[in-house]
């Protein structure tokens, strides 16, 4: 057996070509739904994510702003421009990208985000909307994974789902949204005991620990459905995911590759709830 791939990067097209067209519409209606991306420090894989995120953001006819500070910023003066941009009516959805500053605390600076414009869905009460089904916002990187799920047509009710990484970024929010569509979960990390034996009955598996090739195909379900969220450098300098992609492709049904998998649909769900805050101002704006 070999696994479909399941390709990102043409999933992630075709929503972005949906955002340009929601974008248009909205337009109509002297609406531009706009994104502020926040970087604090000079960090380059960061710098690259940002990039990446501003670019998408033009591409789909959006108003994008970046601002980059100096690692000595103090949280205050973050702080204060952050409750600036909440503000302003330009700006949909703020961003301020991750790690921060060793300084600076990061739960502080993502509850100041206010709860509209909170389009990575970090915020304490995005996160407990989340948890009853009636999320504002979805965190993109498991709202995209859901869509690739939704491609490959996977029924989740009644399937049995392990998501290996427990963050409150991927994994506990993967959890929430899987269960929400009917899975049975288990969430597992990389203490969890004969971790092999969870994933070995799991008609889907979802890899997010940042530990290359932590999940192997003698440790996989024929014809599981394989999501790795990992992005790593190798030994050899390239690209790898969490999930051993050259074992687990013989084994799975269908998988992400890395690159070219989870990433890219990370960028196009950031650029969808950025698009659904700017349509609730349209539809605040109709209803008064």
């Amino acid at each position: 057996m070999t696994a479909r791939v399941i390709d990102g990067v043409k999933l992630a097209a075709t929503i972005r070509e949906g955002v340009a067209a929601r974008s248009a519409a909205l337009a109509a209606h002297g609406i531009k739904p706009g994104l502020a991306v926040v970087l604090v420090g000079s960090d380059p894989a960061s710098q690259v994510y940002v990039r990446n995120k501003v670019t998408a953001c033009e591409k789909a006819g959006m108003h994008s702003v970046l601002e980059q500070y100096p690692t000595e910023m103090t949280q205050e003066a973050l702080l204060a421009r952050i409750e600036t941009l909440n503000a302003d009516p330009s700006i949909h959805g703020i961003l301020v990208q991750l790690p921060l500053p060793k300084h600076i605390d990061s739960h502080r600076v993502i509850e100041a985000i206010a709860a509209d414009k909170d389009v990575d869905g970090f915020h304490i009460s995005n996160a407990g909307l989340l948890m009853t089904g009636t999320p504002l916002f979805r965190p993109c990187t498991p709202y995209g994974v859901m869509k690739m799920l939704e491609s490959e047509q996977v029924v989740l009710r009644g399937a049995v789902a392990v998501v290996v990484g427990a963050s409150n970024i991927v994994g506990k929010p993967m959890a929430m949204l899987l269960q929400t569509a009917g899975a049975t979960v288990t969430i597992c990390n990389s203490k969890t005991r004969d971790l092999a034996w969870h994933t070995r009955h799991a008609d889907i598996v979802i890899v997010a620990t940042g530990k290359p090739g932590m999940v192997t195909g003698d440790m996989l379900k024929p014809g599981a459905i394989v999501i790795d969220v990992g992005i790593n450098r190798g030994a050899d300098g390239k690209l790898c995911g969490d999930v051993d992609y050259a074992s687990a492709k013989e084994v799975a049904g269908a998988i992400t590759p890395v690159p070219g998998g989870v990433g890219p649909m990370t960028i196009a769900m950031l650029l969808v709830n950025t698009m659904e805050a700017a349509e609730r101002v349209l539809a605040r704006r109709t209803t008064k």
